[in-house]
């Protein structure tokens, strides 16, 4: 909320008072922060910790902004009055639901205004330089978002147990299915499932790996003494890389795993185009590695990020708090 001030005898008026835009990329395991001026040059960024809105209900995100905000004024040499004077856009990991965005913009911040998005937000924001356009997010995780004529259009983004079809989790997770197929001679191998089936050992041993055991004492009317874990997402994505370059190596089982994930594009494709998108980018590690496939694909219609997420939370603080 913005907080007027009077202009008053031997003070500027607000009008005269020096204008700066703070951005946030709150990823879960990190956090960045960027201050720039009026014309949104960077003055300084800062890192913290993570920042998910659904840890904690958000109050590791509240200090790791709180310690970045601090770092980035000491850095640009501003005394931390200058908050006062600042308009904020935070683009937050776990910013799905409204209410965990609204809750966490009434924090006791110190800044002119606060706005929270969602994390893809700014990753649009920045991919498109606050231009109309599409963007999917294609990491661990995968989503997608357009704006097209100041409607905002969302889809995916729901998780590793129900959605994310496009991520470097799913395709890991179908890479080590397909390992334990082929070694039960249901379908053919490839040298990427000997380099997977290498990496672990023996069929066993993955079936081991994929259900880590919590070896702490159940409570007495807990149950089993051991409860069956999953792997988290980012423990089956860590596979996309080897997978990608033994599709550049013409492997059969890796070219039929990249076919699944093009399809998975594709139906994304669609849904941008049936709503106006005129272009779209990728962003996230997977992302960027697909770029190939994905302009011999679709031509023109995929165009490169032209800023960073990070950034992107700058021009959406300006777009929301201009003078």
């Amino acid at each position: 909320m913005v907080r007027p001030r009077r202009a008053g005898c031997g003070t500027k008026s607000r009008q005269d008072v020096t204008r700066y835009y703070l951005g946030v990329d709150g990823g879960g395991t990190n956090c960045r922060v960027r201050l720039a001026d009026e014309n949104l040059v960077t003055l300084a960024d800062a890192g913290g910790g993570r920042s998910n809105l659904q840890i904690d209900n958000g109050e590791p995100a509240f200090r790791s902004i709180s310690e970045g905000t601090r770092q980035v004024f000491a850095k640009a040499g501003l005394d931390f009055s200058e908050t006062a004077n600042t308009y904020a856009c935070f683009g937050m990991a776990g910013g799905r639901l409204a209410s965990a965005r609204d809750a966490f913009a009434a924090r006791p911040w110190p800044f002119a205004a606060v706005k929270v998005y969602d994390d893809i937000d700014i990753a649009r924001a920045g991919a498109h330089g606050g231009e109309d356009g599409g963007v999917i997010i294609v990491g661990t995780g995968s989503a997608a978002l357009a704006v097209v004529d100041g409607q905002r259009y969302q889809a995916g983004g729901w998780g590793f147990h129900i959605g994310d079809q496009m991520s470097g989790a799913i395709l890991g997770r179908e890479l080590i299915r397909r390992t334990v197929e082929a070694t039960d001679g249901l379908v053919p191998g490839s040298p990427l499932i000997d380099a997977v089936l290498t990496r672990f050992g023996s069929v066993d041993a993955i079936m081991d790996w994929s259900f880590p055991r919590d070896e702490r004492p159940a409570p007495a009317a807990g149950g089993a003494p051991n409860t069956l874990l999953g792997r988290a997402p980012a423990e089956f994505g860590a596979f996309v890389p080897m997978l990608m370059d033994y599709f550049e190596q013409g492997d059969p089982v890796a070219r039929e795993l990249i076919a699944l994930e093009m399809g998975y594009v594709e139906t994304y494709v669609r849904w941008f185009k049936a709503r106006g998108v005129a272009k779209l980018a990728a962003v996230g590690g997977f992302g960027a590695r697909l770029y190939p496939l994905l302009t011999a694909r679709y031509g023109s219609f995929i165009v490169n990020p032209r800023h960073e997420p990070l950034h992107g939370a700058v021009i959406l603080a300006k777009q929301n708090f201009a003078a």
